[in-house]
């Protein structure tokens, strides 16, 4: 029986990580995956088995006997696979206010989901104490027995940090997922109540097993989310992944939906955005044609709306474009018409991916911030010396940052940091949106140089208009010089501290975000 109460532990173990990582995952499609969401699934979760560990020491103590944990456990089983089906309509109002940004019933959305772990999660925080109290047969052998019980449940929850993640989510999705553990957890309760108590006392209990099984099937999951012209989703190790459609362009959106990742309509290729922005950079150094930018890095290809414009626009370039997430290349060519014959797509993430890759460029464009979730170690003074040494000595750098009205620390930040390893550093703000365009060059410029540039090529007849059309918005918005501020390295780079704040303030002031 021993063996069996191990083994029951174990399986305690896995399935409590992977209901905290699932967890994230279920809030992240709306929520978003940023250090706060996870802090609080984190902290809240820890809230619920510590007083799941007080509660089953009692309890242990009062009635100590196996029939009582499988009880309990089987309970704890049963409410977590149903946690999922409860929470599909909060979320779903939730999704919908988060395109408003209705901050109240954001924030009780996201309380009430929270919440609803709590039963279970305290349920299965009962076992571990619980183990050690029936194992215990002998006192001196106490740290021993509570060592191994432990280990044990320590052991499981390794198994269950990664199963989820990178096996079960992306095959059978977050829903089924909450069901494949809950219900093997509560076959390993029914099966250890049997074993203690005989199957007379299994027998009601049984009826979880068709209850779970009935709200599989009668539930269902449909859509994740219901956003008006969606036209695909799906989940991947990284993402919640979503393409809509509107008026014959497509868009890309990633999680919680505020902001547009790519963008894609077969008869134009001038969005508006900030993509095409990334192709002025080259023309901040002085007499720069288009047919001079051979080789570009993309860091955050996304589904190729950069890719497309610069391959249209440079008649001689092979573009690097580094991805994280391969379902989203694999979304870009289904949806986005990411099929470019001059295109490389790197499944790497981007700062190692660039580090180790073979070529220079004359142009390196970075596309994987958007505020909260910017990767610092792509902020760093050591990222941008990686950049620097994989640039032609007149290659430029682009970053697609972000701004607040009346805050703009990031960018200030960024432009600082890259100073400390670019000759010069120029920033313009994207019209009607909250982007800022951080462009640097290796060598000392001007941005009379673009100016210049524009006037040589809008003379010459065979420019794509989109260059032209970037240029001419770059230099009627560039800024003044940033101001001076930290630099962040790889020891200190307190970016998600700046972001969150500028997030958070811009949200209680009733904004609607249009970042992308």
């Amino acid at each position: 029986m021993r063996k069996y109460l191990y083994f029951t532990v174990f399986v305690s173990g896995m399935t409590t990580l992977a209901a905290e990582l699932s967890a994230s995952r279920l809030l992240g499609n709306v929520f978003g995956t940023s250090n706060l969401v996870w802090a609080a699934i984190i902290g809240l979760i820890l809230i619920y088995l510590t007083v799941g560990y007080f509660l089953g020491g009692r309890w242990a103590d009062r009635s100590p006997y196996p029939k009582t944990m499988y009880a309990i456990l089987a309970w704890g089983a049963f409410t977590l696979g149903i946690v999922p089906f409860i929470a599909q309509p909060v979320l779903r109002a939730a999704a919908t206010a988060f395109d408003g940004l209705e901050v109240g019933i954001l924030l009780g959305s996201f309380a009430a989901v929270l919440v609803l772990f709590s039963l279970p999660v305290t349920l299965i925080g009962t076992v571990s104490p619980f183990a050690i109290r029936l194992s215990m047969d002998d006192a001196r052998r106490a740290g021993n027995i509570s060592g191994n019980v432990y280990a044990i449940s320590t052991l499981g929850s390794f198994i269950g940090t990664y199963l989820p993640v990178l096996v079960m989510i992306p095959t059978i999705g977050t829903t089924k997922t909450f069901l494949v553990f809950s219900t093997f957890l509560l076959a390993v309760a029914l099966a250890g109540l049997g074993l203690s108590a005989g199957r007379k006392v299994v027998l009601p209990y049984s009826l979880m097993v068709i209850v779970l099984g009935l709200v599989a099937v009668l539930g269902g999951q449909g859509r994740i989310k219901n956003t008006s012209d969606q036209i695909y989703e799906t989940e991947s190790p990284y993402n919640y992944i979503q393409v809509l459609e509107f008026n014959g362009t497509r868009y890309l959106r990633l999680n919680e939906g505020q902001g547009v990742h790519s963008q894609y309509n077969p008869e134009t290729l001038n969005y508006g955005g900030p993509w095409q922005q990334f192709l002025v950079g080259p023309f901040f150094n002085p007499e720069k044609s288009p047919e001079e930018v051979r080789r570009m890095a993309i860091v955050g290809l996304a589904a190729g709306t950069t890719a497309r414009q610069a391959a249209a626009v440079f008649p001689n370039v092979v573009i690097d474009g580094f991805e994280i997430d391969p379902t989203i290349v694999a979304v870009g060519r289904e949806y986005f018409g990411m099929d470019l014959p001059n295109l490389n797509v790197l499944v790497q993430d981007g700062r190692w991916g660039l580090a180790n890759s073979p070529h220079k460029y004359d142009l390196i464009a970075v596309d994987a911030y958007r505020p909260p979730y910017i990767p610092w170690h792509m902020t760093t003074q050591e990222f941008f010396q990686i950049v620097a040494d994989h640039l032609f000595p007149d290659g430029a750098l682009v970053i697609n940052a972000a701004h607040v009205p009346g805050d703009r620390r990031l960018i200030d930040g960024l432009a600082t940091t890259i100073g400390m390893i670019f000759q010069s550093v120029y920033v313009m703000d994207v019209p009607d949106t909250f982007n800022a365009m951080v462009y640097a060059t290796l060598q000392p410029t001007s941005a009379t140089n673009l100016d210049v540039n524009l006037l040589t090529l809008s003379m010459r007849g065979d420019v794509h208009p989109l260059l032209l059309a970037s240029m001419s918005l770059a230099s009627a918005n560039l800024r003044p010089a940033p101001q001076q501020t930290i630099v962040f390295t790889d020891d200190l780079a307190p970016v998600e501290w700046i972001t969150n704040d500028m997030i958070i303030n811009f949200m209680l002031h009733g904004e609607i975000e249009t970042l992308q």
